[in-house]
């Protein structure tokens, strides 16, 4: 070192800053500024990723709030669905109960008048019926009864007796 010092040359050391100041200029026009540039540029694409990565992750929370609201809505619906299906099952069964038994009321009361008139129609052949055998039998007694003149006087003057004139 004691040698650098005795050996120092002045116009030597000018030139050396020199060129030392010519570099760092030529540096700082050709190398540091595109390395500085490339540098903000790097850390700016960093930050606009990382803020699309935010915006991204933003978005996909809202599309799984949103679908999840879907979901919700559809199985609110599907639910509101069964039970107007359900609702409607149990009234058209209510209304065939209904149909049912008014059906079968009025077979039952067609049955009811289909046995009163055919009651009716058996009463009143019945009714013929006795009397035709009624005179039947009426003749065949008077017949034998009046078959003689002792017999036929008897009945005659019977028949008087009973009739009274007013």
């Amino acid at each position: 070192m004691d040698k650098l010092i005795h050996q120092f040359e002045f116009g030597l050391f000018f030139w050396q800053i020199i060129i030392f100041v010519g570099l760092i200029l030529l540096l700082k026009k050709f190398a540091w500024k595109p390395i500085l540039d490339a540098v903000n540029d790097r850390e700016e694409g960093i930050k606009s990723a990382l803020l699309s990565a935010e915006n991204a992750k933003r978005e996909m929370q809202n599309l799984t709030a949103d679908n999840e609201k879907l979901l919700a809505e559809a199985r609110a619906e599907r639910d509101l669905m069964l039970k107007e299906a359900r609702e409607m099952r149990e009234k058209m069964i209510a209304d065939s109960k209904t149909d049912a038994q008014a059906e079968g009321a009025r077979m039952i009361e067609q049955a009811k008048t289909a046995i009163q008139a055919e009651k009716n129609a058996a009463m009143s052949e019945l009714k013929a019926q006795v009397s035709t055998l009624s005179l039947e039998i009426a003749e065949k007694l008077l017949k034998t009864e009046l078959s003689n003149k002792d017999s036929q006087k008897q009945l005659v003057e019977k028949m008087l007796g009973d009739v009274t004139l007013n």
